[in-house]
């Protein structure tokens, strides 16, 4: 079975909309707008890419990230990972052709079958709404965070406000930065 690893960048408040500027949030590009950059707090951005054997995204962060991501020499690896996009109403006439391999699946059954097939780990950037399905059907195996020295408010969430059972993590890995971003490695337990 493959490792389903949700990545996100999150205010201390919970909240990953709109890190790198998408239209249509108050708050939008929060990451850098109010954060010093500093390189080594991303590090495992750079090893999830190199790591990672495919990508998982919903519709609107495929949406957000297809037409940016395949040019962007930060982002070349994920060019040739196979890419899924979990959606009920996008077409295949809806992908961009120079973003290699992408196939769309169209309910959480098929990225259950998808996670049980041989092969290294998934990576789920961003994707709110897609992120609370898969936590809420126990998909995610573990979650890479940055957490920003930030409170943003409103926003979409990190994590659904679903009623359901305790979950418990187990933190593996984590690291803070001079600039206050906090990196944090939790492997779902079951």
């Amino acid at each position: 079975m493959r490792t389903l690893i949700s990545s996100a960048f999150v205010s201390l408040d919970g909240v990953m909309e709109a890190p790198g500027g998408e239209p249509g949030y108050r708050n939008s590009g929060w990451t850098f707008k109010h954060t010093e950059f500093l390189p080594e707090a991303y590090e495992i951005k750079g090893r999830e890419q190199e790591e990672a054997t495919a990508m998982l995204l919903g519709r609107t962060s495929y949406e957000a990230f297809s037409p940016v991501w395949p040019d962007m020499a930060d982002f070349a690896r994920y060019k040739t990972l196979p890419k899924y996009v979990v959606s009920s109403t996008l077409a295949e006439t809806d992908l961009v052709p120079n973003w290699g391999d992408t196939t769309i699946l169209r309910t959480l059954d098929e990225v259950a079958a998808l996670r049980a097939t041989d092969g290294g780990p998934i990576i789920v950037q961003g994707s709110a709404s897609l992120t609370h399905a898969l936590a809420d059907a126990d998909l995610i195996d573990r979650y890479h965070l940055l957490v920003f020295p930030l409170l943003l408010g409103a926003g979409k969430r990190l994590f659904s406000s679903g009623d359901k059972d305790a979950q418990k993590l187990t933190l593996t890995e984590h690291e803070a930065y001079p600039n206050g971003i906090q990196k944090m490695v939790y492997d779902v337990t079951r």
